[in-house]
């Protein structure tokens, strides 16, 4: 006699996914595509685009800019002079502090001449790829506000990640793969919501990749045949149906349908992309990898160019684990440590990208949340503070001019002086290069329209070249 199935759709979903590539077939997939618009589908930018994806690479904790890309002589120069800071640790007021100077030595490279610490020698010997902004400001010194703005727009709300509003605005190219993934062997400080979509549909939301020996260990089903799998997916379709059928607005049961797609398709696609065996030696050390190796920071840019080179609109690239943390309160020379481990795979995914001629329509972007003090209590302090009032981000590819430095700060690196760029308008910017309006990309939600860049945001056209709006 056989056992009554109950009709507790959480559960079967528990017991019969073991692994969410087992929650998709092909039949499915037809089906949902036939009865719906796919969230996914490769959509048409506003206007012609620079680029056709985005590496998003994020050093977590707060770079020090005197440090690393903004040159500041005068600091040097004055070392130990005191002056009177507006803020300090989050709070406004007269602080009298002192200046520090920079640790490290700058040297100008390539034809552009462009200053970089000695912490970046390799990222300096392609510099003239490169345009740094040495004028950015956010709103907010506090970590997971400052992490939040810088992926979101927000520091006060929960909103969809960047890499969210693109997979929203322009779909994938690449059925059996996300729009959106993100690299990171941990999440940074505010945690998933760097990636989260929010309100967007749940299928644009960013599909993390922990490095390792097997990043994506649940891709294939465990211990089912096909036959097996097809007919307990049939039923997990029937009843996913059913369910939506009641609740057509739902976007969370469209979300997980449209997941299961994209899981099957992983099941074929996402082995082949993660393989990188297939690498010359010549290119492993480009990125300063060992053959077998798995994880680290050059892995991830490695796979950052094999996942574009498939189809994947939105990569992003956290570098952040127990050691990797740029928050340097008490020992600036940690950044010699954490530099070293970023340099050499940077400059070798640019160099990758650039000779396979994948650059020009690839827009790479390196920020962190903030800067950090020219100054601190006292001169000998060992360790910088939080500073969101300037700091660097760089941008490459995708049709930015390279060899370029844009804004200006004080002689001190305290306060932007010419050209400053907020948050937004390096969102801004990125939405540009895909085709993308930041003005016109909007979402109604709780009554309004949101957008990325909320009610402000400029794009940055002098750092960029020319293009030509479709139509």
């Amino acid at each position: 006699m056989s056992t009554p199935l109950t009709h507790n759709r959480r559960q079967f979903l528990k017991e019969a996914s073991g692994g969410f590539a087992m929650t998709a077939f092909a039949g499915m997939c037809g089906k949902l595509r036939a009865q719906s618009i796919d969230p996914l589908a490769n959509r048409s930018p506003h206007f012609s685009p620079a680029a056709d994806r985005v590496i998003f690479i994020y050093s977590t904790g707060g770079v020090s800019h005197v440090d690393t890309f903004d040159y500041k002589p005068q600091l040097s120069k004055d070392h130990g002079k005191s002056i009177v800071a507006s803020r300090w640790l989050n709070k406004p007021g007269e602080f009298t502090r002192y200046l520090i100077k920079p640790r490290w030595n700058f040297k100008q490279y390539g034809e552009s001449g462009t200053w970089v610490s000695d912490l970046f020698p390799h990222i300096g010997s392609v510099i003239d790829d490169i345009c740094v902004l040495n004028a950015m400001h956010c709103d907010s010194d506090g970590h997971d506000k400052g992490t939040l703005a810088a992926h979101t727009g927000s520091a006060q709300f929960t909103r969809p990640s960047v890499g969210s509003w693109v997979s929203y605005g322009l779909g994938t190219e690449n059925q059996n793969l996300p729009s959106f993934m993100v690299l990171a062997p941990a999440a940074p400080y505010a945690g998933a919501q760097t990636w989260g979509s929010c309100f967007l549909p749940g299928c644009h939301q960013g599909t993390h990749v922990i490095p390792g020996k097997n990043p994506i260990a649940n891709v294939a089903p465990r211990g089912l045949s096909p036959q097996q799998q097809q007919k307990e997916l049939g039923l997990l379709n029937r009843l996913n149906r059913s369910h939506q059928n009641s609740r057509h607005t739902d976007l969370a049961i469209n979300a997980r349908i449209r997941s299961f797609e994209t899981a099957f398709g992983m099941q074929q696609a996402a082995p082949e992309a993660f393989q990188v065996s297939a690498e010359n030696q010549q290119t492993l050390e480009m990125y300063g990898m060992e053959r077998g190796d798995t994880a680290g920071f050059g892995w991830q840019c490695l796979m950052a160019r094999r996942l574009a080179e498939r189809g994947v609109r939105f990569i992003e690239l956290i570098d952040v684990g127990s050691n990797n943390n740029w928050d340097s309160h008490g020992n600036m020379k940690d950044h010699e440590r954490l530099a070293k481990n970023i340099d050499k795979p940077l400059a070798g995914l640019i160099r990758d990208l650039k000779q396979r001629g994948m650059l020009e329509r690839t827009l790479l972007v390196w920020t962190s949340e903030f800067g950090r003090t020219p100054f601190n209590t006292n001169a000998n302090h060992a360790g910088r503070e939080h500073h969101n009032s300037c700091f660097t981000s760089w941008m490459a590819g995708g049709g930015v001019k390279g060899g370029m430095v844009y804004g200006k700060s004080d002689a001190y690196g305290i306060m932007p002086t010419e050209e400053s760029a907020h948050t937004h308008d390096l969102h801004a910017t990125i939405l540009n290069q895909v085709g993308l309006n930041h003005e016109e990309l909007t979402y109604r939600h709780a009554g309004r329209d949101f957008r990325l860049t909320d009610v402000r945001g400029e794009v940055l056209h002098d750092i960029l070249h020319s293009q030509k709006a479709v139509g």
